[in-house]
């Protein structure tokens, strides 16, 4: 029997601590990172050179950027830096800037669509996202970025047919699947959510986020002992203990809202409510 999941609106929320678990599986409690990159393919493409230090790089670029506020690159740098510690309000008006300055620039057009999702702006980020690229040169990870705030807004089939646009450019893509399998958790479908999610495992390899995707999926569907395999996999002792308890939360937290999904039904019960 298909498993209940929220109302929307407890949906939404859901998703949105699904960003702190895989966070947890994924990145480790030191680093922080908004949902862009929790989604998976709203990220810009991985960066194969040296580890950042978020702090580092913020006090590097804000110099730059300081300097001269209408460079373009220092103001993109500048962003991405200030996303990556987590200042998710300032990347938005730093970026806003220099898009205002810049309004052809697809680079910074992108880097402002992932920071306004950071920051919870999904209608504006799914049209921001939607400039920085054209229908003559479409982006794959724009179009699964639009797909994922689309989801946010609880349009979960129009969000399937950008992630299908995705997929037709980059086939099999698993960081466009786990985006679709999550799209599934949303709408409630956990079968089609885990069958999409164990597609996009097996592609992607140690990826923690699509890992830890499937992990959620598996969990929902009441299957815990699996999830906590799935979740500690291939980890350190220690990482993969926290990442099981972040998992139970997260279940737990799920649980919590369907019983008070239940209750709310009863009229007497909804009636007495206080809050």
């Amino acid at each position: 029997m298909r498993q209940k999941l929220p109302h929307p609106s407890r949906a939404a929320r859901l998703f949105a601590c699904t960003s702190t678990l895989i966070l947890a599986l994924g990145l480790g409690s030191c680093q922080t990172s908004g949902l862009s990159d929790i989604t998976g393919s709203i990220d810009e493409k991985a960066d194969t050179g040296r580890a950042s230090d978020p702090r580092r790089d913020v006090e590097l670029y804000q110099e730059r950027y300081r300097a001269n506020p209408k460079d373009a690159d220092a103001a993109l740098n500048y962003g991405k830096a200030l996303r990556a510690s987590g200042q998710r309000a300032q990347a938005v008006a730093v970026l806003e800037q220099a898009t205002i300055a810049h309004s052809g620039n697809k680079l910074l057009l992108a880097a402002y669509g992932r920071a306004l999702v950071d920051n919870g702006n999904f209608q504006q980020a799914f049209d921001v996202l939607g400039r920085a690229h054209s229908p003559d040169d479409p982006d794959w990870r724009l179009l699964s970025a639009q797909g994922a705030t689309l989801d946010q807004l609880g349009r979960y089939e129009e969000a399937r047919q950008y992630y299908a646009s995705a997929l037709k450019i980059a086939p099999d893509q698993p960081l466009v699947l786990s985006n679709l399998g999550l799209s599934y958790v949303l709408s409630k479908d956990l079968s089609k959510a885990e069958e999409t999610l164990r597609r996009a495992h097996s592609l992607a390899g140690t990826d923690p986020r699509v890992r830890a995707n499937l992990a959620l999926a598996v969990g929902l569907k009441g299957n815990l002992a699996e999830a906590e395999k799935i979740a500690k996999a291939d980890l350190p002792p220690a990482e993969a203990a926290a990442n099981v308890a972040q998992l139970k939360r997260m279940l737990s937290r799920k649980d919590k809202e369907n019983a008070r999904a239940e209750v709310e039904k009863m009229p007497i019960a909804a009636a007495g409510r206080s809050d």
